[in-house]
């Protein structure tokens, strides 16, 4: 048999560091199974998917050198990867749950299960469809079907007995049935959901070992009763823990960057926050990578602290002795000081002075990058001396701000808080992030606090530029990419004022008579 693993995100905005550590995980237990890694693309939300998300997600996992067998850009035999050009594939399957009695046609509306859902949270109940449409007449089901009454597809669920999942990690996990919901297998816009989709694309696409993150645990009983409707052998199932953010939950935007764009534009090396995600819930293997007691001792919990030798490896070496019962079950920490000073030995240790200057030109010295900035300053300096000035925010990743640098007589503390908060809430909402688009924010969000344009971006200025004077603001943000303005206006808050400045009186100074 031939090892076959996947990763599937979605293409819904910025690429997740969350993708590129399953992708790792992935990549590495089928390199060193001599088996494959495919790349499928989960885009059965058009709603939110777009191709400009599809082509980061692509762009960032090459960077980090996660090259797949197959995939969308690259086709193989299972093709197409988009969920979006298998919709023939999922109606198909769909109607064979039909009509082997497996599945349902559901006319429930959005109200009926709203009062479902809180006549369940009254009664203090496991929320859950409750088998309302299995119970209607033929009749009842003919008219409705006549009428073209709206409808969704939903599983049946065995009323009785334990679904048991065996997980390679965990051991067996079991499941009353009486726990697992009747899931929506397909929308009623015809699009199937993730759980239709993910189990008919991994068999057709002969995938052996599902290897996906802990959330997804809950899941699987849905995912082994496909298997057995369509009377298919299920693959190996793997669920690894999640991310975690220093306070232990679960690694959110909201806390902590988390766009692997981000960490490019920060000017991590892709070596580097690969070695780093590896780390998480994975240790190297003493004989491997010589003596690695303070390595296992402390790796996968993510902590700054007990630093080894054995921390740093390749993406080559880690695949060469990748074992999943290395894997630590404990929650990892994502912690960006410990990524920094990883990052930091890659850089004096693996490269010397031509490599480094090499790995500047790539980062932020390219011709691309490059061609983005001067149109913003080409008409604002006499002297190229003036560009390094003007435009070192664009080349930097944190930069430096002091409460004093948001005290403004026009723009209350208050309400400057307020409107970074809004700032920052808004984002979540640009899944276009381009200047007009953050302009109409920005504009948007002035209006609804009564505050001037001009005065409202001010204090902006000074999170995204360091000054008030620079280059145009929505134009820069375009640049400096979502998730590293965010993480400047999160700094900007953590310093800024919660009241205006207290000036003490002071008293006249006393001249002394002639």
């Amino acid at each position: 048999m031939t090892v076959r693993t996947r990763v599937a995100p979605s293409p819904t905005g910025d690429p997740h560091v969350g993708t590129a550590y399953m992708a790792l995980f992935n990549y590495c237990f089928a390199k060193k199974m001599g088996g494959q890694f495919l790349l499928r693309i989960e885009d059965t939300d058009q709603a939110r998917s777009t191709d400009r998300s599809l082509q980061a997600i692509l762009d960032s996992l090459r960077w980090l050198g996660l090259n797949w067998d197959e995939g969308p850009d690259v086709g193989g035999p299972h093709a197409p990867y988009r969920q979006s050009e298998r919709g023939a594939i999922y109606a198909k399957h769909a109607a064979q749950l039909l009509e082997s009695g497996h599945a349902f046609l559901c006319y429930c509306t959005q109200e009926r299960l709203a009062e479902l859902r809180q006549s369940q949270q009254r009664a203090r109940v496991t929320p859950g469809y409750d088998g309302h449409c299995l119970h209607l007449t033929a009749a009842e089901r003919d008219q409705l079907m006549n009428a073209n009454t709206p409808h969704v597809i939903r599983m049946k669920i065995p009323e009785q007995g334990v679904c048991v999942v065996n997980d390679m990690l965990r051991g067996k996990v079991e499941f009353d049935y009486k726990t697992v919901d009747m899931q929506i297998l397909v929308k009623a816009d015809g699009m199937p959901t993730y759980h239709l989709a993910n189990v008919v694309d991994d068999h057709l696409m002969e995938i052996t070992h599902v290897i996906r993150g802990e959330e997804w645990i809950s899941s699987a009983p849905k995912h082994l009763l496909l298997y057995e409707y369509f009377g298919w052998t299920p693959p190996v199932l793997c669920h690894l823990p999640l991310l975690r953010n220093p306070d232990k939950s679960k690694l959110s935007k909201r806390k902590n960057p988390t766009s692997i764009l981000y960490y490019q534009r920060m000017g991590f090396l892709p070596e580097a926050l690969l070695n780093y995600l590896g780390l998480m819930a994975w240790s190297m293997p003493q004989a491997a990578h010589g003596d690695g007691e303070a390595a296992v001792a402390g790796v996968a919990s993510g902590v700054a602290s007990g630093v080894s030798v054995d921390e740093k490896f390749s993406l080559a070496e880690m695949a060469a002795s990748f074992d999943l019962t290395r894997v630590s079950l404990g929650g990892p920490v994502f912690d960006i000081k410990k990524l920094t000073w990883l990052n930091g030995r890659w850089l004096r240790e693996n490269f010397d002075d031509a490599g480094f200057a090499a790995r500047v030109q790539q980062w932020a010295l390219n011709k691309d990058y490059l061609m983005k900035i001067v149109p913003l300053v080409k008409e604002r300096i006499s002297t190229l001396g003036e560009l390094g000035p003007l435009t070192a925010f664009l080349f930097s990743g944190e930069i430096s701000v002091k409460p004093e640098d948001f005290v403004d007589k026009k723009v209350s503390p208050a309400a400057m808080r307020a409107a970074f908060t809004q700032v920052m809430e808004g984002f979540e909402l640009l899944d276009d992030w381009s200047k007009d688009a953050i302009g109409a924010l920005f504009k948007q969000t002035a209006d609804a606090a009564g505050i001037k344009l001009r005065d409202f971006l001010r204090p902006f200025y000074v999170a995204i530029a360091g000054s008030a004077q620079s280059t145009p603001l929505f134009d820069s943000m375009e640049i400096l990419g979502k998730d590293l303005c965010r993480a400047r206006l999160r700094k900007a808050l953590e310093v800024m004022p919660v009241a205006p400045p207290v000036v003490a009186d002071v008293a006249a100074p006393t001249v002394p008579r002639a």
